[in-house]
């Protein structure tokens, strides 16, 4: 890459979200994300002056759209969401199980992505929860963490959910912890049949409801015995579902999660350049020993690609299950860490902790509590405080508009803001 600044998909918007508009079209949400990240961190959604304490050194910050899509908006979010969930953490090993979507039933989710990322939540939040339940198995009720991940490494629809649960879980009358081994969780075999029947069972239903819609190439699944063949194929196919325990003690669990939870479809840092109508970026290639690479695609399947995975309005990415449930999470996390022998508080971790590897999962932006962004650049001792805040464009324009129509307005505005 060129020594200039850093290539950002915001750019890639802005240059060529009108040609994308004029090929397909885009939903609200779609539209909205469009318009968001081109905005982020520019005079148009507002912001404000600092100045250094100190030496006087001045700066223009401008706001962030904090739209979830957006790769500059994640550092901060995930520093908030790290101290929230922290006192969560219990002082037992953690594993990573991932429940993947077969391509053939996730083309479904680009018409109807509401109804079938909501069956493949259920559908896996229900497996973990049945097959540890199992006196043959763990015999325990467990809780975990899932959040929704719609893409691979090149930027196609990849639906899949990753999980990390407690290798252990409360006993059936509540009074002892379950302990799990350390080196195995839960078989994976039994938790892909298990996955693969209820997911299909829930997809069914949705089906006979009337809830899915078919449009396009999907048009033919609109008549019964085409959408019956197609779960009768996806049937005869092993579903993927794989485990493993993540790396260090409970501390380094969480930002691993977190690097999960707060993860955009594409970060900033994997973009290369942008040439000629062409965006290149750099991928992991699992099918070929995670071999690192390249990829070049047309800025506008570029922009496909990226709102491919834009979600729906309102739709929960992150959800608890088992003891870890919103409703009773606090009181049940309280009582898992009695019964393993430790306070609520949450004791420093003596377990090895080795960092996360920094690769296409970092953030874009500096945390909130980074006290770095708060040191004046320039003499390196002072803190950058604000002295003035701008509108955001909008709003003023709206503002000069009332001026003009009013001219006793106007007066007042200029002495209320001198």
């Amino acid at each position: 890459m060129s020594d200039g600044p850093r290539l950002e998909v915001a750019e890639v918007f802005r240059q060529y979200a009108k040609d994308y508009l004029a090929k397909y079209g885009a939903s609200p949400q779609q539209r909205r994300v469009l318009r968001d990240l081109q905005n982020c961190r520019t005079a148009v959604l507002g912001g404000h002056v600092e100045e250094c304490d100190r030496c006087g050194h001045r700066k223009i910050a401008y706001n962030s759209c904090r739209n979830r899509h957006c790769p500059k908006c994640q550092g901060p979010a995930r520093a908030n969401w790290m101290r929230a969930r922290e006192a969560e953490l219990l002082p037992a090993p953690y594993f990573h199980v991932v429940f993947t979507l077969p391509e053939m039933l996730g083309r479904l989710a680009l018409q109807n992505p509401r109804v079938v990322y909501d069956a493949l939540f259920r559908a896996a939040g229900d497996t973990l929860l049945e097959v540890a339940s199992n006196p043959k198995r763990l015999g325990a009720r467990i809780g975990f963490l899932a959040v929704l991940h719609t893409w691979g490494q090149n930027l196609m629809h990849h639906p899949h959910i990753h999980c990390v649960v407690p290798a252990g879980g409360l006993s059936p009358d509540r009074t002892a912890w379950v302990h799990g081994r350390s080196d195995f969780f839960l078989p994976v075999r039994v938790l892909s049949r298990v996955f693969r029947g209820k997911f299909i069972s829930l997809l069914k239903r949705a089906y006979a409801r009337g809830e899915l819609e078919f449009h396009g190439s999907l048009a033919s699944l609109a008549e019964a015995a085409a959408m019956r063949r197609l779960l009768n194929q996806s049937v005869k196919k092993d579903w993927v579902v794989y485990a493993k325990r993540p790396f260090g003690g409970p501390k380094m669990v969480l930002k691993y999660l977190a690097r999960y939870t707060h993860r955009v479809a594409i970060s900033n840092r994997r973009l290369l350049r942008l040439d000629n109508g062409q965006v290149t970026f750099a991928w992991k290639d699992y099918a070929r020993g995670n071999r690192q690479s390249s990829m070049t695609v047309t800025a506008v399947e570029f922009v496909r690609r990226f709102l491919l995975h834009v979600l729906p309005s309102n739709f929960v990415k992150i959800r608890y299950y088992g003891f870890m449930a919103n409703r009773c999470r606090k009181e049940n996390i309280a009582h898992c860490r009695r019964l393993l022998g430790h306070s609520p508080a949450l004791q420093a971790e003596k377990a090895e902790e080795r960092p996360a590897p920094d690769n296409e999962l970092g953030d874009d932006a500096p945390s909130d509590h980074d006290t770095s962004a708060m040191r004046c650049p320039v003499c390196q001792k002072g803190r950058m405080c604000i002295i003035a805040r701008m509108a955001r464009q909008r709003q003023q324009q709206r503002q000069r508009r009332r001026r003009s129509r009013d001219p006793t307005r106007a007066a007042t505005d200029y002495q209320d803001s001198s």
